[in-house]
């Protein structure tokens, strides 16, 4: 973003420093509350959380929660500015340590550190980037527009399984290289299937038991465990036929892609390697970009304003148009942002504004409160997608991506989702909030959620 004068951080140091500079720091100050009240409170109510800690403490303070030891939080700039720009060794993710890890296993792009990370990495980045968009953005509006064509009139409905229809049959179209939704029966289709209900169940009030109770595990453990036992037989069932198939070494899909990879020993993915790379894929590939949609929606119908400006653009094609849809989504994610909280575990000891941690603490960012400091977005709450013209989302202020080496591969597949969705909602339907009370967010796992999947009406439907 380009700041004015007005809108910029006070300086505040951070980054690596030694151990004479840390005896001189103090520790950031924190709450006397036992590990176990301050993981059902962030659990719980992240929002509440994060927001009562910056009111008592200020932009860093110190918590425990679902990762082992005594842990930081900041939300200003110029600490996410270390982060982000320090050498990976130095800042190792905290997705190692997330609630997330079980699920998706340790093998994956997401969870793994280190020369495997990177090594993933460069070789999923293609299929996420320049043509690869642009091929996607036509199976994103025939995916659109199937699922809105179903969409009640007058009948009351949430959109956040909606968006994850669509989002689902895109990045299972990347992955696997299919057009259009699998066909019945084959494992591609059980494993869509699968999918929707691991996501079903993980809104369910025993989802939370089941979080908390594979916290520091690698694999999981009972709940967790049996909810993935289906869509795990069809991974593997997915694995096996394209093993299978005689094409394997010309397709260009990502799983034929990451099938032909080597180790740096030369070897090839083993099938659990494999699973988890798929897991991660298809979860966070479609489920966080479907609930930012929902959020969207669950905004703008609450906000008059912005709500026309969005349709009349769209509906005119305004000269602005694409620039009106991007600053709402842009809007969007800055007040709702899906991934609420990103991390690292410093690996030397540490400078956070007046504070110091030594080596091995873990150091979150609160992206919520990051999004919704005065100082970088006056009126921080009031949703104003007006506020982006003329300005760009700064690299250290809005980061529902996160940033550095672990920025999120997908985030152009992601912002070209919701342009195209945005796009042939407002052109189609007059949509309305089912009361004025707005959604309040929901924490499950690393993601925030409406708490009632963005429940809208269709008044109408526009040729």
């Amino acid at each position: 973003m380009t700041a004015t004068a007005e809108h910029i951080s006070a300086p505040s140091p951070a980054g690596a420093i030694d151990a004479a500079e840390l005896a001189r720091l103090p520790a950031p100050p924190a709450r006397r509350l036992p590990r176990a009240a301050q993981v059902i409170w962030f659990g719980q109510r992240q929002w509440n959380f994060v927001f009562a800690n910056r009111a008592k403490f200020g932009d860093v303070w110190g918590a425990r929660g679902y990762v082992p030891g005594r842990a930081a939080v900041t939300c200003h700039p110029d600490h996410v500015q270390a982060l982000f720009t320090a050498p990976p060794a130095q800042v190792p993710t905290l997705a190692a340590d997330s609630p997330l890890r079980p699920v998706l296993g340790p093998n994956s792009v997401l969870t793994a550190n280190g020369p495997r990370h990177l090594r993933q990495r460069k070789l999923l980045l293609p299929a996420f980037h320049g043509d690869a968009i642009a091929r996607y953005e036509r199976m994103i509006a025939e995916a659109a527009e199937r699922e809105i064509a179903r969409w009640p009139v007058g009948k009351p409905f949430a959109l956040a399984p909606r968006m994850q229809a669509i989002t689902l049959d895109v990045i299972m179209a990347g992955i696997f290289g299919i057009e259009g939704r699998p066909k019945r029966g084959t494992p591609e289709a059980r494993l869509r299937r699968a999918i929707r209900e691991v996501v079903r169940a993980s809104t369910l009030p025993g989802a939370k038991v089941a979080e908390l109770t594979n916290i520091g595990h690698d694999e999981p453990v009972g709940l967790t465990s049996l909810a993935l036992r289906v869509p795990d037989r069809c991974v593997h069932a997915v694995i096996a036929k394209r093993r299978r198939d005689p094409d394997l070494e010309s397709r260009g899909d990502i799983l034929s892609l990451i099938m032909r990879a080597r180790t740096d020993d030369g070897e090839t993915l083993s099938d659990h390697e494999l699973r988890d790379e798929l897991m991660t894929l298809v979860l966070a590939g479609h489920e966080t970009t479907a609930n930012q949609l929902a959020w969207t929606w669950e905004r703008l119908v609450r906000h008059p304003d912005a709500y026309e400006r969005l349709v009349a653009a769209v509906r005119d094609d305004a000269e602005d148009a694409d620039e009106v849809i991007a600053q709402t989504i842009t809007e969007s994610m800055r007040t709702r942002p899906v991934i609420p909280m990103t991390g690292r575990r410093v690996a030397v000891p540490w400078r956070l504004g007046d504070y110091g941690v030594p080596a091995g603490t873990p150091v979150a960012v609160s992206i919520l409160l990051l999004h919704h400091r005065e100082d970088l977005y006056p009126e921080p709450f009031a949703f104003r997608p007006d506020r982006w013209e003329g300005r760009k989302p700064g690299t250290y202020e809005w980061i529902p991506f996160g940033g550095g080496t672990r920025r999120c591969l997908g985030a152009a597949l992601a912002m070209a989702e919701q342009r195209v969705v945005v796009r042939a909602m407002a052109r189609q339907l007059d949509l309305a909030a089912t009361t004025t009370k707005p959604e309040r967010p929901k924490h499950r796992n690393v993601t925030m959620i409406p708490a009632r999947g963005g429940r809208v009406v269709v008044r109408a439907r526009r040729p």
